[in-house]
């Protein structure tokens, strides 16, 4: 069980969007999270002349997926080359910088940082990283080396509560095996079904290639009940033509967004539910409905009147 702790943060301008100082109960550090829109305003704070480690996170052009954009970087002088970031990579919108109130973080220690928070990333397959290349993990001592885990740990203790999230590994949040537990109380909604709409590309690629389907939006309460889902796909098919029984859902990024993988290869419906008469924009999003209903449908307006 994860030990409590206490969290203190400053909103300096009063906004809750803006600018925030955070600093934890007996750690010597401090972090800054700020909008790029403040840069620079806030790069004149004392935190921005120290060394540290840095994070800048956002949405790239182009990007094909709906995962955020990170950069993670260590300085002498975090404000120095997060000033130069300003200037070439266009893709973040907020920044997050962490130093020492005390003591100076040396060169080694900011490294060993900048490896550690890279490598976490890279395994969490949350984001989609900027770096170009992944620093070697630098020799410490074993004294620096327990101070540096230290300083790491209070750091992916305070981003989750700023809502970054991709150096966490995501942890399945309903799984099968649970969700069928004969323990469980027998939800009154009979809905067990999710239909997502796909294009030709992706429907290929990942629904039938990688057994998943990611960046779902799903309703909190549905998440416990969803045993299959099933693939609509777009012009020119305009039918619900697959569907898989569900192993378990797991956070896909740091946006409120779902992946959910599948315990087998997706199978071809007896009959494919065509789109027929059904409303315009009926499949744009994802929708709910039973299996036993997908399995009999004559067309999508049977499974959502």
């Amino acid at each position: 069980m994860a030990e409590p702790y206490t969290i203190r943060m400053l909103v300096p301008d009063g906004d809750p969007e803006g600018v925030k100082i955070v600093e934890l109960l007996n750690w010597s550090g401090i972090a800054v999270a700020f909008p790029r829109s403040e840069w620079l305003r806030v790069a004149a704070r004392p935190e921005f002349s120290k060394s540290g480690v840095y994070i800048l996170s956002g949405v790239s052009e182009g990007a094909d997926s709906d995962l955020p954009s990170v950069y993670v970087g260590q300085g002498d002088i975090v404000g120095s080359r997060i000033q130069s970031h300003d200037g070439n990579r266009d893709f973040w919108d907020w920044g997050y910088a962490f130093v020492s109130k005390g003591d100076p973080l040396n060169r080694a220690h900011t490294t060993w940082m900048e490896y550690a928070l890279l490598e976490r990333a890279r395994l969490a397959g949350r984001c989609k990283l900027e770096n170009l290349t992944q620093p070697r993990e630098p020799n410490l001592s074993e004294s620096d080396r327990a101070d540096v885990r230290g300083f790491l740990r209070e750091i992916l203790r305070i981003l989750p509560l700023l809502n970054v999230r991709v150096f966490e590994n995501p942890t399945p949040v309903v799984t099968s095996a649970r969700s069928n537990h004969p323990g469980n109380v027998v939800p009154t909604d009979a809905r067990d079904t999710i239909v997502v709409p796909a294009q030709e590309g992706g429907f290929e690629r990942v629904f039938l290639g990688k057994k998943c389907w990611y960046a779902i939006r799903i309703a909190g309460g549905m998440l416990p009940k969803i045993k299959f889902i099933a693939a609509y796909q777009s012009a020119p098919i305009s039918a619900i033509t697959h569907y898989a029984p569900v192993d378990h859902i797991e956070p896909y990024g740091d946006g409120g967004k779902y992946r959910v993988v599948f315990s087998e290869p997706a199978k071809l419906l007896p009959n494919p539910v065509p789109f027929g008469d059904a409303r315009t924009g009926s499949m744009q999003g994802s929708r709910y409905t039973t299996l036993t209903k997908l399995l009999t449908a004559k067309r999508v307006s049977d499974l959502f009147p």
